[in-house]
Formats: structure tokens, C-alpha cells, sequence
């Protein structure tokens, strides 16, 4: 599956069992594997109707994913994994999250999450506390092979680095420079690296350094951390267009939870046996 070019392998995992981080491994390899960018895993919940795991394709797990838990949403509702029904609650790393589904000719065609209330304290990022004051990591000069970046940071429930550029964020050079701001020592978990660009209030053009993934043509999660960084410096609305190399999200952020919406998509069906 994928939700604006951000792709997937998704599996009812809620009666199996197996080494998920050499399997995330496997299936995403592009060349020997399926090919993706995670791994998405439906298991069950005691504190919403499912839970969500995603790994990434270097086999670490991420707390959660936006493109993915649309994804998540079409595979439950079209599948009939729950009963039928628009609204779904899904436990993430990130906590239970609110989802509405919205349909067309019958299948779920896009998604509006509850993303939740954006963080910005430095310990819940996280970052090197010690080299920071404040409440919030805004516009902070981070020194990457002798350039300086700024970058606010925010927390979706993941890590995220968001630094504002005036030109075209495709100038950037983030194939390299996004591994280096990922495993910088100010990180310890690591992190999400955003460009972008804001061409005015109502829209921003962006790319993303994903943790454990690279160079992918979107995030949910870092659209969001976005929006709200641009809000924080005053650049967008409330409502925002995100867009990204694979396609535009709408983001609201209004100063309590973020809600993003956009589609996704299933691409096709396959076996793939555990004992191979």
C-alpha cells in the first residue's frame, strides 16, 4: 500500500509471530524483497480496536508513522478486520489515535487523523539537553561539515529536525546532508530532517531524510512537525497544503492536536512464507 508514494508492507500480524525487524529487512529490500518502506504490522489492542507497529526498512521500529496509519485504516476497514464503521481508534507508539475514514464507491479512499498535540520540550524529542535552554528548540545552529543549520524541533510522537529555506528545497542537497543532521550527537534517538520551503500561508514544498529509511517522496509525521514549525515562526493558517515529492497532505494545526488528512492507496496482494 501507500499513501502519496510512501509505501508499505502491511500484514495481519494478530496471530503470528516472528523476527519482525530481520523481516522488515527482507520484504523491504527493493532488489531481493518486496520493496517499501516499512513494514506495518496489525496486532490487537486492550486500549483501542488495533495496534500498530511499523519497522523500518533498516529493522528499527518507529513510534509511528502518518503516511502508514492511513494505510493501516483502508487495510482494517476494507479487510472488515473490525466491524464496519468511519471512525477507528489505533494504539501507536505514540498513544491511541483518533481516525475517520472517508469513502468512496464503497472503499476507504482517504484518511483524517488525530495526529495529537505536537511536543517541543527538549527531553521529549529528544535532544542533548545540555546544550540546550528553554522550553522549546527553536532555530537552533546546528553544525553540520562546517555550514550552520538552523533547525526547530518537534515531536509527533517521533523526532523531527525542520530547517526553512528560500530556494527550491530539490537544490538541497539532502542525500548527503541528511544521514549527517539524522546521526548527529545532538539526536541521541536519532531523527527526521525536513527542507522547506514556504511558498505562502496556505502552502509549503518539502522534503524528508527519513529515520532508518532515507531519501522517501513522504512522511505524515514530518508534514505535520512542519506545519507546526512554520506556525511557530508565523510563515502559515491554521490549514496548510504540505507538499511533498510524492503528492500534497493537508494539515491543520490550531495550537492543540494536529490533523492531517490525505489518501491511500492499495497496490497488490501476496504471500510470503516465513520458512524461506
Amino acid at each position: 500500500m501507500h499513501g502519496i508514494g510512501n509505501d508499505f508492507v502491511l500484514v495481519d500480524a494478530r496471530e503470528m509471530d516472528a523476527d519482525w525487524p530481520a523481516l522488515a529487512r527482507a520484504m523491504c529490500d527493493r532488489h531481493f524483497g518486496v520493496g517499501g518502506d516499512g513494514l506495518i504490522l496489525v496486532l490487537p489492542s486492550d486500549r483501542a480496536d488495533l495496534r500498530m507497529r511499523m519497522f523500518n526498512p533498516d529493522g528499527s521500529e518507529a513510534e509511528m508513522c502518518g503516511n502508514g496509519i492511513r494505510c493501516y485504516a483502508k487495510f482494517v476497514l476494507d479487510d472488515g478486520l473490525v466491524s464496519p464503521r468511519d471512525a477507528l481508534t489505533v494504539e501507536t507508539g505514540a498513544g491511541v489515535l483518533q481516525l475517520e475514514a472517508h469513502r468512496r464507491d464503497g472503499h476507504v479512499d482517504s484518511v483524517t487523523v488525530d495526529m495529537g498535540a505536537p511536543r517541543f520540550e527538549p527531553a521529549d524529542i529528544p535532544v542533548d539537553t545540555a546544550l540546550v535552554s528553554g522550553e522549546r528548540v527553536v532555530d537552533y545552529p546546528l553544525e553540520v561539515d562546517e555550514q550552520t543549520i538552523p533547525v526547530t524541533c518537534v515531536s509527533m510522537g517521533n523526532p523531527h529536525a525542520v530547517t526553512f529555506v528560500e530556494r527550491d528545497v530539490w537544490s538541497i542537497p539532502l542525500e548527503t546532508l541528511g544521514p549527517k543532521v539524522e546521526h548527529h550527537p545532538f539526536f541521541p534517538r536519532r531523527v527526521n530532517f525536513e527542507v522547506a520551503h514556504v511558498r505562502g500561508r496556505k502552502q509549503i514544498d518539502l522534503r524528508v531524510w527519513e529515520r532508518g529509511a532515507g531519501l522517501t517522496l513522504a512522511c505524515g509525521t514530518g508534514a505535520c512537525a512542519t506545519a507546526v514549525a512554520a506556525r511557530l515562526h508565523d510563515l502559515v493558517d491554521e490549514e496548510v497544503e504540505v507538499c511533498l515529492p510524492g503528492g500534497p497532505l493537508t494539515i491543520r494545526w490550531d495550537g492543540g492536536s494536529v490533523l492531517m488528512r490525505g489518501p491511500a492507496a492499495l497496490v497488490f496482494r501476496g504471500d510470503w512464507p516465513l520458512n524461506r
